[in-house]
Formats: C-alpha cells, sequence, structure tokens
C-alpha cells in the first residue's frame, strides 16, 4: 500500500479508505443490508493487514452502531497515532428524526454530535470531521466558527466537509480564512465513471485550493462491477442508490459495456479499472470504498497498482452525457 499526503497538509493516508457504511444493525426503512458486526470485523482486521489507515464513517450510519463497531475494532486491531479516522455531522442519529436540533450544522448540533461520536468511536478525538450536507437553515459563520472550536478544543485534528455544490465550498473556504479560523482541508464528493458532474466546477477548485479530494460511492453502489442484467439485493433495496443512478441508466449502459469490454481485455476486474480511473484525477487521494465481503476490499486494494492508458481512459470517458446532479442538496 501506498499513503500520500492528506492534500495539503502533512498526514498520511493509504490510497484507499474503507468506507464503514456497510457496518452496523439494521435500520428499518433506511439500510437493511449492512453486516453484523462479528463479519464487519473481519473487513476491518483485513484492511489493516492489507496497509488501510483511513477509515470514515458517520453517525447517521445505521443510527450509530457503524461508529461503534468500527471503533471497537479498531480498538482492538489497531495503533491510534497511526490511523486516520474521519466521521461526519449533519443529519441526526436516527434517520427521519425532525425533532429540534436533532440535526444540522448550528453551533449547538455541531458540539452534540461531536460528543456523541466519539463516545461511540471510544476516542478522544476523530482526525477529520465532515459537514456531511451543506446546512441552509445555519449560517455558515457559525457552522464554521464551531468547527474551528472543535480542532482548538483537540476534538478533531482537521475538518472536511461533503456533498455540496462548489460555491458553497467557496464560500465556507473564504470565510474561514477571513476570519482566520480552520479551513477544510477535504471534499467527499460524488463522483465516479458514471457521475462526473464535479468535473465541470468542484475538482477545478479542489486543485486551486489544494484540497484532498475522497469521492463517495466510487463504484456507483455496484453498477460499475457487474452487468446491468445481474441484481443483488442492495440494488433491489437501496433506494437512495436508485435514486442516484436509475434514472440515468439508459445512458450510462454504453460507459458499462465499455468498462466490461477492458475488463475482458486486460483479465482485470472491473472494479479495479473504475478505481484505477478515479485515481489517476487530480486532487483524488483516496476513493471511499465500501466492502460487504473481504474479497471487495482486496480487490479495491489492488486497484492501486492498475494504470490506465490515455486511451483506455479516453474511451471510458466519451459516451458520458450531463446528469442531473445528485448529492449536492
Amino acid at each position: 500500500m501506498d499513503y500520500v499526503k492528506f492534500g495539503n497538509t502533512g498526514m498520511d493516508v493509504s490510497q484507499i479508505c474503507l468506507g464503514a457504511m456497510s457496518f452496523g444493525e439494521v435500520t428499518p426503512g433506511f439500510l437493511d443490508w449492512v453486516l453484523p458486526e462479528d463479519e464487519s470485523r473481519k473487513i476491518i482486521k483485513r484492511s489493516l493487514d492489507l496497509g488501510v489507515n483511513f477509515f470514515d464513517t458517520a453517525n447517521i450510519y445505521s443510527a450509530g452502531t457503524s461508529e461503534e463497531i468500527l471503533g471497537r475494532a479498531l480498538k482492538d486491531y489497531a495503533n491510534r497515532d497511526e490511523i486516520v479516522i474521519a466521521t461526519k455531522a449533519y443529519f441526526g442519529l436516527n434517520f427521519g428524526n425532525k425533532a429540534p436540533n436533532s440535526s444540522g450544522l448550528s453551533r449547538k448540533a455541531i458540539m452534540s454530535q461531536i460528543d456523541g461520536s466519539l463516545k461511540r468511536l471510544g476516542t478522544d478525538y476523530v482526525d477529520l470531521y465532515i459537514t456531511h450536507r451543506w446546512d441552509y437553515h445555519t449560517p455558515i459563520e457559525e457552522t464554521m466558527e464551531a468547527l474551528h472550536d472543535i480542532v482548538k478544543a483537540g476534538k478533531a485534528r482537521y475538518i472536511g466537509a461533503s456533498a455540496m455544490y462548489a460555491w458553497q465550498f467557496q464560500k465556507a473556504l473564504h470565510v474561514a480564512e477571513k476570519n482566520g479560523w480552520t479551513r477544510f482541508v477535504s471534499m467527499q464528493n460524488h463522483m465516479n465513471l458514471i457521475y462526473r458532474e464535479e468535473e465541470r466546477e468542484m475538482m477545478p477548485l479542489c486543485k486551486e485550493e489544494k484540497i484532498a479530494v475522497t469521492p463517495y460511492s466510487p463504484l456507483a453502489s455496484g453498477r460499475l462491477t457487474r452487468d446491468l442484467s445481474v441484481t443483488t439485493k442492495r440494488l433491489e433495496t437501496d433506494k437512495t442508490a436508485r435514486a442516484k443512478y436509475d434514472s440515468m441508466a439508459e445512458q450510462d449502459s454504453a460507459i458499462i459495456t465499455r468498462l466490461a469490454e477492458i475488463s475482458d481485455n486486460r483479465g482485470i476486474p472491473r472494479a479495479q479499472l473504475a478505481l484505477a480511473w478515479l485515481l489517476q484525477k487530480d486532487q483524488v487521494v483516496a476513493p471511499i470504498v465500501g466492502a460487504s465481503k473481504v474479497a471487495h476490499l482486496e480487490s479495491a486494494v489492488e486497484a492501486t497498482s492498475v494504470k490506465l492508458t490515455a486511451d483506455e481512459i479516453a474511451y471510458l470517458e466519451e459516451p458520458y452525457v450531463p446528469h442531473h446532479v445528485v448529492g449536492a442538496l
């Protein structure tokens, strides 16, 4: 495993980040395809053996049980000083909870959410604290100052953002710089071979500002790993993924077909090629890879040594057509 600097910081991270959304207890109406703790621990342990040192979760994943499972496993298997843990704030602990102050990025919510995450993770600090969405109901100044105070209190080493428009991200960076507050160092955005809208504005902004990019859904919830005719439990039940991709499935089929063609020609799994495509993009540091089987993780790690030719990249990218924006809310 190779390690790279995390954007414009001195922190070293593996080129694959293990996403923990697939770990936890089943949450009715949200995720019903997650893995129980014993199976989750096998994947976490194997990731460490393979050199992965970067782990991503969120308070909302399986109502906090993802954080609990990840925290216990890392405490048992890893040296805390050598690993990088990221978690997120914005959504309430329970999906769909509309109670006052249960979600969002107000000072009150952020201070409460970080303490809850630290308790569930069983650690005194997280290395990266990420705003999961843009909060349209809280002044960005309030959010950035609260995040700055969390860093100064030692509860987070760095802060990052996820799923927003480029103008929003630039505004947050400007507000922090103007006031001498901690700046975002990373962007976790929605990006893969069949969803490339981030390349229009967000990716150039991140390059200019030396922001680490950690794309989520790098395999389009499995759509870049198999034939379109093959179905899975997640494919059938993951409403969020279906909302992202079903409407453009016909247009995306040309890219998936070309990916399968290169996979057959080179004898390399489609998932590895899709990840290799992401890794050659400027500012992409580590895709967030979810795994429901150890083999999925092992394949993802092997992708770091796969190199696509310029002709292959052009062939894969040529059929892309504009998509409706998905992710930035």
